[in-house]
Parts: structure tokens; sequence; C-alpha cells
């Protein structure tokens, strides 16, 4: 499979399992909403400090599962993550972009916005895009 064929099931699928290496080379799993954004893997993190985010910061590879709600189809996809937060990136470009990232892992729009960038702003959120190395899965066309 590659990740053109990936693509559709990954905008309309968003329940994910984000898998990341812990320190000591175990892997921490981490329930996500996910979808695709820019020709990669996407999810934002709402937590900094959390593990996912902290293994990430140390080592970028990582694997993101993406499942159907009824778990019998998926895809997972390995690479590189990049971060993006207020510590990295423009303001002025980061609000516009977790918007768009939002839409790209949900179904609907936010129903408040203004409350949405607030709550991005003091929960210090991270976009975490995965450029897209090995891709496999289970569709059933």
């Amino acid at each position: 499979m590659n990740f053109q064929e990936a693509i559709p099931f990954l905008e309309k699928n968003h329940n994910g399992v984000v898998g990341t290496k812990r320190l000591d080379g175990d892997i921490h799993s981490s329930i996500v909403v996910s979808g695709v954004f820019r020709n990669k893997a996407a999810f934002v993190s709402v937590y900094p400090k959390s593990q996912k985010v902290r293994n990430l910061k140390r080592n970028p590879h990582c694997t993101v599962l993406t499942v159907t709600p009824n778990w019998r189809e998926y895809v997972v996809v390995e690479g590189k993550a990049e971060l993006m937060d207020y510590g990295n990136t423009d303001a002025k470009i980061l609000k516009p972009l977790l918007r768009e990232v939002y839409m790209a892992c949900s179904d609907t729009e936010h129903p408040d916005w203004d409350e949405y960038d607030e709550a991005m702003v003091n929960q210090k959120a991270v976009i975490v895009l995965v450029n897209p190395e090995k891709i496999y899965g289970l569709l059933r066309h």
C-alpha cells in the first residue's frame, strides 16, 4: 500500500493510536484523534508535557494506527514526526494551522473557533505531522 491509497481512508476515519519510543526503548501507546494533512498523518496533542510529546521530541520515529469504528479496517503510517507549537512556530502561522488540522482530524467544524483558539494557546497545543515512510494495513474495497 502507498500513502496515496491510504489518504481517502485517513480522511474519513479518525480513531487512532500513536506509538512512540520511551527513553528505555519500550513502546508507549496513546489514543489520538487522527487524520491526514498536507500528505502526512496528523494529530494534535493538547498536553505538551504528555508522554508522547516528550518521546517525540527525543526520538521522532513513531507509528500512527488509524482504525474504522468497528476495527475491521486499518492503516498504519510509520515515519518521523514534525512537531509545531507556540515555542517553535509563529502564532500567526500556528493559529490557522491548528484549525486546519482540527478539521483534518474531524468530521465537523468546531462550534466555537474563538474558544478553540484560546484553549489551544492555554493548553500549549502541539501539532504532530508524521512523514509517511512505511504504510500498511487492511482496506476492504
